[in-house]
């Protein structure tokens, strides 16, 4: 929610190809004359996935907190690590949920419930810049931080 507050004390948000991440300098190079939306404000959302999806379907991405542990070695499919790989208390890493979906394993006879997170580690990263996350039981602190920003 702190860097919500702080994108709108700037004046907006510039578009990715505008501001590219770097992952190398600390430094703020924001251009608010490149702004291209503005922020009114902040909400917390509920800690349960049903209604994480419902907010996602009627508002858009929501901005998440998480262990990113498991993320470091996945390379795709859905994740879904066991606890003790990825504590759910232990959120280290800022990432934006845009989708959802269900995969079937029929070779397994399972269904798999995921989450299509957007990461800041480049295209060459996961599913070109993604990663699927289980979806339901909070795995990996998913559902700690919800939070979105009011456009």
């Amino acid at each position: 929610m702190l860097k919500i507050r702080a994108i709108e004390q700037l004046g907006g948000l510039e578009v990715e190809s505008d501001y590219p991440y770097d992952g190398a300098d600390d430094k703020c190079s924001f251009n608010k004359t490149l702004s291209r939306v503005q922020i009114s404000g902040a909400v917390n959302i509920s800690s349960d996935e049903t209604d994480m999806a419902k907010w996602l379907v009627q508002h858009g991405p929501i901005s998440i907190g998480i262990n990113a542990n498991a993320m470091q070695f996945y390379v795709g499919g859905v994740s879904h690590p066991w606890k003790m790989l990825c504590n759910p208390k232990n959120i280290d890493h800022g990432v934006l949920i845009v989708g959802y979906g269900v995969k079937q394993y029929p070779l397994f006879k399972r269904t798999m419930p995921y989450w299509i997170v957007k990461n800041s580690w480049g295209p060459l990263w996961g599913e070109q810049g993604y990663y699927r996350v289980y979806r339901g039981d909070g795995t990996c602190g998913v559902n700690q931080m919800a939070s979105s920003a009011l456009i």
